[in-house]
């Protein structure tokens, strides 16, 4: 798996969670995104979570500042 299958498998789960979804790109940030809030964050998040089957860190999610870090996070937990 790489950062383009993460992200393919990232964009159903914002077209679910989102009303006006954004077409994901590894530099697309939350800042671009209106609807992408602290608590949309946290189901961004979860669902996250549910789809790879894996836990972030406390914090860990935060260090990253697009959606390309996000995935290459998820790329590094579903590793271990």
């Amino acid at each position: 798996m790489n950062q383009a299958n993460v992200l393919e498998r990232l964009q159903p789960l914002f077209d679910l969670l989102f009303l006006d979804p954004p077409r994901l790109r590894p530099d697309l940030s939350a800042k671009e995104v209106p609807e992408w809030d602290s608590l949309m964050q946290i189901q961004v998040v979860m669902a996250v979570e549910k789809e790879f089957k894996i836990k972030f860190r406390v914090g860990e999610v935060e260090t990253t500042r697009n959606v390309g870090e996000f995935a290459d996070l998820i790329l590094r937990r579903a590793s271990t």
